[in-house]
């Protein structure tokens, strides 16, 4: 029996024109009963042809009402509230024709087509009660015939939009493996409610009956929750043996449509996040409206989450520089999905050739430069010093050089809390580019206002730590750590980014803004806080092992230099470092000597150049380590 419903089911739609029909017969139908109930409470006779008459006027009505409103198109099977809500609208439409045509039809005295109105009141009722009743009648005999056998009991936490979104998400997936068997909610008017036939708890009792429910899963489905209360319920859903999964907020569903498959594991991101930072969008917007924005490094962590965000604005158009082709390639893929209509060009360069980026800036003329090209692993740059000069340096002083020959207003330099004290050759090159950027800002006749954003490490970017504990604990580790003690300073990517767009429009030249990031983290606590968010128990499933400091790599990164103090900002989290000023001449010179040294000087001469034009620089756990002692000398 199954299968042959199911085949009448899975079969070609049904025409609407036999939809149609059955309205009418249950309209018809409809009309009979309201007769048998109005002679019973009446009495009175009634003679069949004038039922005929009256029966054929009323269909006739509604037939036309249907029409008119187009309800018998919906597919059955799939009927939603937007469909049941049209039928209800044309049923009341001709009801409401009907009153007052017999009336007419009484003044008139017209008998034949006068329906009493007693009759037309249990008529209108009766159709939309069996018409409501057909269609949810045969969409759950349809969704039971299809539903998949559910194995895992979950909570979704949260009753309000989100919540409901993902409720109604999970029982529209046939496939999906989720039973939901309680919706959890802080609001105490929400205590013994029933919501979408599901019982609201609040999460005290939710820990409680969930081991009674046989509850394996926790999804959280709330827009604004602080990062403390998430991280909570995490380690209670841990303690507990729950996976805790998320379902993301409306702007992050992928191509803009919510469904089961979007509910996520909870990241390591969702938890070491700080409160949600609120930004001047109507400085943002004014600042962006209309404009042509080049943002170098674009296929980047930082770089393609800045072309998200700039594409929430009014730009004219965002043109997206970088030289790693594959990644150029996926974003480019990605937006054409997301953004048809977006605004935006795809240029393959390298910032290091000068020839090149002049041709974009004379094809283009950006107005608004975000440079978040670099080379950033300390390691590596520790061994070739070389790229560190070329990329790093030489790309910000070609960048920063057409800004001002083409007369960019806004250039935003992305830099690291690793320039500040620098002990490594990553941290040194990103200083020296501060140095001039911030040289270049004094020039009386630029009008170029140069910005400098200063901040931690970035969770989840590529080459961060959070990318390599997830293989090895896929792996099954060991996950490494290069020593007990070492702490970070952690933001997310969407947060980096955010920071860099109220920054470029905070500033006027000249400033580096630093970003209060909290409290820094230990390395290790978040390798155990990972594993746990694995479902695997640290010694048993999985071991940490210390590796030692790496060359240039320090304990406790800073993000001011001591000598160095702050001035707030309106933004309670931003603020103007105040650094040492340096003349633009001597800087121009000593950078143009820095990238003549590229043809001719080994590594150690190059680094030396380096410290001598930051003097702060002291190399740590490094092969340069000695150039510091020759230089007390």
């Amino acid at each position: 029996m199954k299968s042959i419903l199911l085949n009448i089911f899975n079969g070609r739609v049904v025409s609407p024109w036999w939809i149609l029909l059955i309205d009418l017969g249950i309209s018809a139908n409809a009309f009979v009963l309201a007769f048998i109930l109005r002679l019973n409470v009446q009495l009175t006779a009634y003679s069949v042809s004038d039922m005929l008459i009256g029966g054929t006027y009323v269909l006739t009505v509604y037939l036309v009402s249907f029409l008119l409103f187009g309800s018998y198109r919906g597919v059955i099977r799939h009927s939603n509230y937007n469909e049941l809500k049209l039928l209800a609208v044309a049923c009341f439409s001709a009801f409401v024709f009907l009153i007052l045509s017999s009336s007419v039809f009484e003044w008139l005295q017209y008998g034949w087509f006068i329906v009493p109105r007693l009759v037309l009141i249990f008529h209108f009722l009766m159709t939309i009660v069996l018409s409501f009743t057909f269609r949810i009648l045969v969409k759950e005999t349809y969704s039971s015939l299809t539903k998949k056998n559910t194995s895992t009991n979950v909570f979704i936490y949260g009753a309000g939009d989100m919540g409901q979104i993902t409720l109604e998400a999970i029982r529209s997936d046939k496939a999906n493996q989720y039973n939901v068997v309680g919706i959890i909610d802080d609001n105490a008017n929400m205590k013994n409610v029933v919501l979408h036939s599901v019982p609201v708890f609040s999460w005290e009792k939710a820990l409680r009956v969930g081991e009674a429910k046989q509850i394996e899963v926790v999804i959280l489905a709330i827009n604004r929750i602080t990062v403390k209360r998430k991280h909570d319920i995490t380690n209670a859903c841990l303690d507990k043996g729950w996976k805790l999964k998320v379902m993301p907020s409306v702007g992050n569903w992928v191509n803009g449509i919510s469904n089961q498959n979007q509910i996520r594991d909870i990241r390591i991101e969702d938890i070491l996040g700080r409160e949600e930072i609120r930004l001047n969008q109507l400085q943002i917007m004014d600042g962006l409206d209309g404009k042509v924005i080049a943002v170098t490094g674009a296929a980047g962590s930082i770089g393609s989450e800045i072309v998200r965000q700039l594409l929430r604005f009014s730009v004219r158009k965002i043109v997206m520089v970088d030289m790693a082709e594959s990644a150029l390639y996926d974003l480019q893929q990605e937006l054409l999905l997301s953004h048809t209509d977006a605004p935006f060009n795809v240029v393959l360069a390298d910032i290091t050739n000068a020839h090149r980026m002049q041709e974009v800036f004379d094809l283009y003329r950006p107005q608004i430069v975000f440079n978040a090209a670099a080379y950033k692993h300390v390691p590596l740059l520790e061994e070739f010093p070389y790229e560190a000069i070329r990329v790093n340096i030489g790309g910000v002083k070609v960048l920063a050089d057409l800004a001002i020959k083409y007369q960019v207003e806004k250039f935003v330099m992305v830099s690291t809390d690793k320039a500040v004290n620098p002990t490594n050759v990553m941290g040194a090159s990103k200083r020296i580019c501060e140095i001039y950027i911030q040289a270049l800002s004094q020039l009386k006749d630029v009008k170029t206002e140069f910005v400098t954003t200063r901040f931690g490490n970035v969770l989840g970017s590529n080459g961060s730590v959070v990318p390599l504990f997830k293989r090895q604990i896929e792996r099954g580790g060991p996950i490494t750590v290069t020593h007990k003690d070492i702490t970070r300073y952690f933001m997310t990517i969407p947060e980096a980014c955010q920071l860099v767009l109220e920054a470029g429009f905070m500033g006027r030249g000249g400033e580096i803004f630093v970003f209060d990031m909290g409290e820094p983290v230990k390395i290790v606590d978040l390798a155990k806080e990972m594993v746990r968010l694995s479902g695997l128990k640290l010694g048993e499933d999985i071991d940490i092992t210390y590796t030692g400091l790496r060359p240039g790599e320090k304990l406790y990164e800073e993000l001011l230099a001591s000598k160095e103090s702050t001035m707030p900002t309106h933004h309670e989290k931003i603020m103007i470092a105040k650094v040492r000023q340096y003349e633009y001449v001597i800087i121009k010179e000593r950078i143009k000597e820095l990238l003549l040294a590229l043809k001719m000087e080994n590594n150690e001469h190059l680094v030396s150049r380096m410290k001598e034009l930051v003097p702060e620089y002291k190399s740590q756990n490094s092969q340069y380590s000695e150039l510091d002692k020759q230089m007390i000398q």
